[in-house]
Parts: structure tokens; sequence; C-alpha cells
């Protein structure tokens, strides 16, 4: 029996595809065993949890109906994705030509997956716009875009290393998923592990010192909320967190760079991570990169955790 989620998202920051389930290779370890497993001091850890704004009109929740992911169901996922030892990392490829600012945002991006998932994170070289037809792009209102849904089921599948559990384009060309569809931030198929983002319509204004945290804040959301997906992680209706859905750009940007106490106890179980030290390497990152409300928010879970 085949299972198909598909979630379409126009003008929203998180557009994610799943496609149907096929057993036809084992590729992914299973986690099938039950565990007990807790985050230290999870209780208070928990009590830093916001609860969820009131659902307005235009909100995700307020057009789709999703009934959240447990630990308890996470964990008994039997097509979990997990690293196997041969098959665990994460690998980023770049797609066309960067200015220098756009180049240091790819690069932090890079630096910032490996630091919140703890695998290793290979950057590819670039490859050019020309490994995409050109019937798989267009121009739209005067910008050129790339065809996500062409990079994450024709192009990047030949890309991904024996050894990579997830691969995802970074490019600064817009995207658009479907012809009838003006663009979306970012695509991703999770039976494949493939995923594309684009900072494109991430920064206000030409990228430099003064104003490039805005953009890197918000597309190592994106990346890290399609990564985590990819490791099965459903769409959090528990608390504010990273993996809230959102359908609007606003509506993205006022939830944070972390995780909840049960999405941050998923990702921990599964990829079996140090808590602190991975604390504390994304709060010297988010604090070098001028991301001081997120290393807030950090820090009070680290200091519950270390206790």
């Amino acid at each position: 029996m085949k299972r198909l989620l598909f979630v379409l998202m126009i003008f929203t920051l998180f557009f994610c595809k799943e496609e149907p389930q096929r057993n036809k290779k084992k590729e992914h370890k299973v986690k099938s065993t039950k565990v007990d497993f807790k985050l230290p001091n999870y209780l208070e850890l928990a009590l830093l949890d916001d609860p969820l704004p009131d659902i307005k009109p235009g909100d995700w929740l307020s057009t789709h109906d999703e009934n959240g992911q447990s630990f308890d169901q996470y964990f008994k996922n039997e097509k979990l994705v997990s690293p196997l030892q041969n098959k665990n990392i994460i690998y980023i490829q770049p797609i066309g030509s960067f200015t220098v600012w756009e180049k240091k945002i790819i690069d932090w991006n890079t630096k910032y997956i490996q630091l919140f998932f703890g695998l290793k994170t290979v950057q590819l070289k670039p490859i050019s716009e020309k490994n995409i037809p050109k019937t798989k792009k267009r121009i739209h209102f005067g910008n050129e875009q790339l065809d996500a849904t062409y990079i994450i089921h024709s192009l990047l599948p030949k890309k991904m290393p024996k050894d990579g559990i997830v691969i995802m384009a970074l490019t600064a060309k817009d995207l658009y998923p479907h012809p009838k569809w003006n663009y979306v931030f970012g695509l991703a198929s999770y039976q494949r592990r493939t995923g594309v983002s684009s900072i494109f319509r991430y920064s206000n204004e030409n990228l430099n010192e003064k104003n490039y945290s805005l953009c890197l804040k918000r597309i190592i959301r994106t990346s890290t909320h399609e990564i985590s997906h990819m490791f099965s992680v459903s769409h959090c209706i528990s608390a504010v967190c990273l993996m809230n859905g959102a359908n609007n750009l606003e509506e993205a940007d006022s939830r944070p760079n972390s995780l909840c106490s049960e999405c941050l106890t998923k990702l921990s179980w599964n990829l079996n991570f140090d808590n602190l030290e991975r604390m504390d390497s994304l709060i010297h990152f988010m604090n070098e990169h001028h991301l001081e409300d997120d290393a807030i928010i950090l820090g009070k879970q680290r200091e519950i955790i270390a206790r």
C-alpha cells in the first residue's frame, strides 16, 4: 500500500513534498525496539516551551489539519530515517553562481547544518545552471526561476554520494514547483532525501556586512527544518518550534531557530548527538552572527540540560 503526503505551499517559507514510501531497498536503519528516552531534566525543559499563539486567518494551522507527532510515534515509525555507519553524511549542492556575500551565506549555512545535526556536512563543488534544461527554467515577473521539482527528482538523486544520508541544493535563483504556481522558498522529497532551498527572497536589500544576518537566520531555519523532515520529524503543533509549519514569511519569522523539548528529544535520540556540546556550538554561532534572540533561547535550554 502506498502512502502519499503532499503539502503545497504557495507564498510560504516551508514547501515540502513527501513521495510514496517504497520498500524496494533497505536503505535506512529502523529503530523498532521500545525505548524510554528523555533529555536531562526533561520536565523542566518542557516548561520553557512557549504555547502556540491563537490561530489567525491565513496561518498554517488555519489551512492545514495536522495531528502532530509524539516521541512515541516517532520512534515507532517503521520508515524512520537514521544514519547508518556507511551512510551518514549530509551533502550540500550549490547550484549556479553567487556573489561574495551569497557565497558566505552558503558556507555559513553548511557549517550550521553540521552543528545542528551533529553529522559531517560536506559542501560539494557548485554545478552550473546549465545542468538544468531550458524547459525547466522560466522568466516570471522579470525573475529567472528554476524548476524545483526537476532539481529534487531528476538532478539531485544522481548527485547523492553513496555515503550520503541527505542532499540539499542551495541556489540564489528563485524557485517554482509547477508552471501554475508563482514561487516557493524550498522543496523537499522525503523518500529520496533530496531538497532545494533558495536565498533569493530572504534578503530585503543587497547583502552586506550590516544586513546579512536576516538572510542567514532565514536560510538556516529553512535548511534545518527541511532536513529534520528528511529525518522523519513531522510538523510540530505542540509549542512554538522550528518545526512549526508556516504559510508566509511573516509567520515563519515569528518562529525561533530552536526546537521545542519534544522535537529536540526526537533528533537527540535518533542522531545521538552530545546535547551540551551541540548547544554550546549553536549558541556560539548565533552570537558570532548577531542572532542574539535565538542564542538566548538556546542558552536557557542549555542551562536546564546541564543541571
